[in-house]
């Protein structure tokens, strides 16, 4: 049935609610999963070296959430791919979707907010309108 899963997480509690369903359902078809961190992009305006120490700590934090969402994930039959992007989180989940050749995306109805942006129920409500494949919101 689903062959490639996108799995949208930022760390928050649907995220890891959305993590368990995408698991289980990748688990029972056998299928891969791409788990997706979208971050907002941090404004040029900062300068140096405001601007790298701010993207340092966007990455450090990117890369926690990835560490706790692959401990809730596990192991599963398929392949897991990592990806962690710069960008409206609604815009790059559809974005990876199309590109990727997803056929499902899982992702919480409502998330942490400022670190990605990713998971509000706007960004839940634009992935769901344009995306290229069915959408499992999770609450």
């Amino acid at each position: 049935m689903f062959e490639n899963i996108l799995l949208a997480v930022d760390g928050s509690d649907g995220a890891v609610k959305a993590a368990r369903a995408a698991t289980e359902l990748a688990q029972l078809t056998k299928a891969h999963l791409r788990i997706v961190i979208a971050f907002d992009p941090i404004p040029a305006y900062l300068g140096e070296p405001n601007l790298q120490a701010a993207v340092d700590a966007r990455m450090r934090e990117a890369d926690a959430i990835l560490e706790r969402t692959l401990k809730v994930v596990g192991e599963i039959p398929g392949e897991i791919h990592t990806e962690i992007l710069e960008g409206p989180a609604a815009d790059a989940i559809l974005r990876v979707a199309e590109t990727r050749g997803n056929d499902l995306i899982v992702m919480g109805s409502r998330g942490l907010g400022q670190l990605a942006g990713l998971l509000l129920g706007s960004q839940s409500q634009k992935v769901v309108t344009h995306a290229p494949c069915p959408v499992l919101i999770v609450r």
